[in-house]
């Protein structure tokens, strides 16, 4: 499925048969602050498998960097063998000089899961020099127009259409826009003729074709004659990007008497997923609150194999202690024990920090939530590897019977293989330091980031 297709789908309106017989139920999807990745078929062009600004499931890594990275840079924790690469993402920041890409690898033995170190995250940065003067130049640029811009006449403002199905000018999450996974989410709208313009339509043009030219043109590093050629990899598969569409929820029908207090409501303020993103999480011993959300969430998507929104908050998979450490719970007044003093007692709410993230190793800077995997990866590259060439399409039951059996009998062995997380979140520094080794600005730089795990009981 193609790009505007994915979309297509997902701006889907709901009718009745989404929610119930009831007109005033009726919602139509909302667009949140997250990007999800999608497969998108084989990469099989040996240009995109050694580009860098190319984001693809599995295969093997294009690197930023000029010193190519160890190889131990891929290294399982646990076992000590170098694992395949899960995730390869195009990331550069908004107006950064830097070339940027995410690198995500992991260990699928059975003997290392649940354990911490088998999953690891890298971000490699590299200075491009032509885009740095671009921005330059786009900055004096932008100071110039400031300074001699004029307002128009109050009358000649024309209020924003409520109704209108243009899509919103400003960027994308946090500003990255196109940037993320190298793929043009939606075609941005024309832009209105500037009164104080002083540059050219076509220059204009010629501006933002070697912008995007220049974004790519230093992306590339071939890892054909180096030791990297010899790791084990996934086949490779494009990643595509995607906006996340939720329908919006049913309408509830309260008395008119009735008065609702919802602490959650000052924290959402502002954001266009509000209802979802900062939604405090209660504590409860009866059933997963977290993963039935969680589920719920990702089956409006169902194909989504990351979920991309820098400096937003991660999406939960279950009640663990990842969860406590992200989530931790407010403390509350004992209870009262005597019948006199007896009161109802609302559950405590859960409200997102990264107090517990550890900071930066070089800058010292916080880390932030940048992206996570999510359940479908694992079965894109389960489903890319075909070990031994059988069709289960073509299988007789009893054949598919004893494939499940011996599929079972291998998970048990000691070299046993099969991923069992629910989902890996990365958390990288908030300043994006590039760093050398005694704290100085540097062109090119390799860095770990942190990565927290829940995996799938």
């Amino acid at each position: 499925m193609s790009f505007p297709q994915l979309l297509k789908v997902s701006m889907h309106v709901l009718t009745e048969d989404d929610w119930s017989d009831s007109d005033e139920e009726i919602g139509v999807a909302m667009e949140t602050e997250v990007l999800l990745g999608v497969p998108d078929g084989r990469v099989e062009t040996e240009t995109d498998v050694t580009d860098a600004a190319v984001s693809r499931i599995g295969g093997l890594p294009a690197f930023l960097p000029s010193r190519e990275p160890p190889i131990s840079s891929s290294q399982c924790k646990i076992c000590s063998n170098p694992m395949e690469l899960l995730l390869h993402v195009w990331c550069p920041f908004e107006d950064s000089p830097m070339d940027r890409a995410l690198y995500v690898w992991g260990c699928a033995r059975s003997s290392c899961q649940r354990q911490s170190g088998s999953v690891r995250a890298w971000r490699g940065l590299r200075h491009n020099p032509a885009y740095a003067a671009k921005l330059k130049d786009k900055k004096a640029r932008k100071t110039e127009q400031q300074k001699t811009a004029t307002l128009p006449p109050p009358n000649l403002v024309t209020a924003a259409n409520p109704f209108s199905m243009q899509p919103a000018t400003q960027p994308m999450a946090f500003g990255l826009g196109d940037q993320i996974f190298g793929n043009s989410v939606i075609d941005p709208p024309e832009e209105t003729e500037q009164v104080h313009d002083d540059y050219s339509d076509a220059e204009s043009d010629d501006a933002s074709s070697s912008e995007e030219s220049l974004i790519t043109a230093m992306a590339s590093t071939r890892v054909t004659d180096s030791f990297w050629a010899a790791a084990p990899s996934y086949p490779a598969i494009y990643l595509s990007t995607a906006s996340e569409w939720i329908p919006q929820p049913p309408k509830t029908k309260v008395p008119a008497n009735a008065k609702i207090e919802d602490p959650t409501e000052l924290e959402g303020k502002g954001r266009k997923d509000s209802i979802w993103a900062p939604e405090a999480y209660e504590n409860s011993l009866e059933i997963d609150n977290v993963f039935d959300r969680f589920t719920k969430r990702v089956g409006y998507t169902g194909e989504q194999c990351i979920r991309y929104e820098l400096k937003g908050i991660p999406l939960p998979f279950a009640s663990d202690k990842v969860f406590d450490l992200l989530f931790p719970a407010s403390t509350q007044a004992p209870l009262p024990i005597t019948k006199a003093d007896f009161k109802v007692v609302q559950p405590a709410k859960r409200s997102y920090s990264t107090a517990a993230i550890p900071s930066c190793a070089c800058c010292k800077s916080n880390r932030v939530f940048e992206c996570q995997l999510m359940p479908n990866l694992i079965n894109v590259l389960r489903d890319s590897v075909d070990s031994e060439g059988l069709d289960i399409r073509r299988l007789t039951d009893e054949q598919r019977i004893k494939a499940v059996q011996d599929a079972l009998k291998r998970n048990k062995e000691p070299g046993s293989r099969g991923m069992e997380w629910g989902t890996c979140m990365v958390f990288s520094c908030e300043n994006d330091c590039c760093l050398d080794d005694g704290g100085q600005d540097d062109k090119e730089c390799w860095r770990e980031e942190y990565v927290l795990v829940q995996w799938d009981e």
